[in-house]
């Protein structure tokens, strides 16, 4: 097949092109946001839309276009849902065991505050499945947990939702971060350079969140009263927050980071008492006692229980450190036998940018990268298996429920398939850079625009992976175009994406 050049302004006119290049998004969009599809149907129409443009709008080849959207697809699977439905699996275990109801139980034993315990538990113990989840679990558990010790179910999710913004970007062991490499570099080096980019933007929300939650809930004053316990629980996650998504990578941010703030904040408390307690879970003055007054919280399990429901999270942390250590890659990665680079026939170095896109003309690669036993995914299966085996499950009762969660999943993974392969199709056939060529006509405004972008697309698309499977090769083609760094804005879209996520209709549904 010959090298094919993108076209820009295929229509000639920029507006007319710009628009045609926006449909894609706006049919996904407006099928989420204002016809209120289901997810997969939404998301598999914007990608019937962006092929059926690059084949007949940009001139893109027939074929060219379809190993595009493979490309996606096939990335999708292998990079992102094998994470996702390996995890969802760990996750089903604890439930069908109990032992996440003791976890729960633990962690609203350690206080009888209703702030500190949301505090906790919003807060840390949400950023932590959010860490190991992503997709709405963390409102899901934590608002169950909040309504369960006696907070209104409104409040509970409300205040769930705004909790579960600072940690977005790394939700899921890094989901987002790790699709925002994919549709811009695509490499490993990037990647952390991404990872850490964030990790410079994020920890100032980490420590804002907290106070914002308390305050939502109560008042300034009775916040203000345990001002020192928010603190502790902002700033012992965000500095984890900053250390290990500058020099670990994306995968473990929040999991790591919420431990962390959950067992600092839990020792702060055996030091620091708070004056007066505020037994009502409605917030109000009325509700507050003298702490000497104050009925002690008991959670009713044994060490030794809790110690069981903690372990499985524990092996999976230690497992995922592990695989994100560069030499334990490198072991696991034998070229042709556990690694694999399989180049796309009929896209790699076939597509070419040109001016005004970028100052020099390259053909774009398109390789997918596979390590069979490298991958984050199976990491967490090992670690999965592990668990259950001393949970006490069946090797039979094992793989059973691994195919009940794979087929519990199945709309989620249409969902993320159809988004990725959009995101490739409108990246190789150039309709990103049309769109990004329009942006740039922002000029110095732009950083305003571009995380407002992202803000935008988590809202209206449920997830921040989302947002930067969309815009984050648009935002990097914009910062290029104007002068200011593209993984500055890479980073800003998802960044800026985290605050749309307490308001999307999917946390929403979630939490309701």
């Amino acid at each position: 097949m010959e090298l094919w050049s993108q076209v820009y302004d295929p229509f000639g006119n920029v507006f007319l092109s710009t628009l045609v290049a926006a449909l894609p998004v706006l049919v996904l969009m407006g099928g989420l946001g204002f016809f209120h599809m289901k997810a997969h149907v939404a998301a598999v129409l914007g990608l019937v839309v962006a092929f059926a443009l690059a084949v007949f709008a940009v001139d893109m080849p027939l074929k060219m276009a379809g190993m595009a959207a493979y490309f996606g697809a096939i990335f999708s699977l292998v990079g992102i849902c094998w994470i996702i439905v390996n995890l969802m699996f760990l996750y089903r275990l604890t439930m069908k065991s109990g032992l996440f109801q003791v976890l729960q139980d633990s962690i609203g034993g350690i206080t009888g505050d209703r702030r500190l315990q949301l505090v906790l538990i919003a807060f840390c113990f949400g950023a932590f499945f959010e860490g190991a989840a992503g997709g709405g679990t963390s409102v899901a558990v934590t608002g169950a947990i909040l309504i369960g010790l006696g907070f209104s179910p409104l409040a509970a999710s409300g205040l769930s939702l705004i909790a579960n913004t600072a940690p977005v970007a790394y939700g899921g062991l890094g989901t987002p971060i790790i699709v925002l490499n994919s549709v811009t570099q695509n490499t490993d080096e990037y990647l952390l350079h991404l990872s850490a980019m964030v990790g410079r933007q994020l920890p100032f929300f980490s420590v804002i969140v907290p106070f914002w939650l308390v305050i939502t809930f109560c008042g300034f004053k009775r916040a203000m009263a345990i001002w020192p316990a928010i603190l502790v629980a902002g700033v012992s996650f965000a500095i984890p927050q900053f250390i290990i998504s500058n020099y670990h990578g994306p995968w473990l941010v929040d999991m790591v980071s919420a431990m962390i703030s959950m067992v600092v904040l839990a020792l702060f408390l055996r030091a620091w008492k708070p004056k007066d307690v505020m037994v009502a879970a409605d917030g109000s003055a009325s509700g507050m006692v003298p702490y000497a007054e104050a009925v002690k919280s008991n959670h009713g399990h044994s060490p030794e229980r809790v110690r069981q429901a903690w372990m499985p999270w524990i092996i999976l942390t230690v497992i995922l450190f592990a695989w994100g250590l560069p030499i334990v890659k490198s072991w696991l990665n034998t070229k042709g036998v556990t690694y694999f680079e399989y180049e796309i026939p009929g896209l790699h170095k076939l597509v070419q940018r040109v001016a005004p896109a970028v100052a020099t003309p390259h053909t774009e690669g398109a390789v997918l990268k596979f390590g069979i036993l490298s991958a984050t995914g199976t990491g967490i299966l090992i670690a999965a298996v592990i668990s259950g085996l001393i949970m006490g499950f069946r090797v039979k009762e094992l793989v059973s429920n691994w195919l009940e969660t794979l087929w519990v999943m199945r709309y989620s993974i249409i969902t993320i398939v159809a988004m990725i392969a959009l995101s490739y199709t409108t990246r190789y056939s150039g309709m990103d850079a049309i769109l990004g060529l329009a942006f740039a006509n922002t000029g110095w405004l732009y950083p305003f625009f571009g995380t407002l972008i992202g803000w935008i697309g988590v809202a209206l698309t449920g997830t921040d992976a989302g947002s930067n499977a969309l815009f984050g090769s648009q935002q990097q083609i914009t910062a290029n175009k104007i002068g200011i760094s593209p993984t500055l804005m890479a980073a800003a879209n998802s960044s800026g994406g985290v605050m749309g996520k307490m308001i999307d209709a999917q946390s929403i549904v979630v939490a309701g």
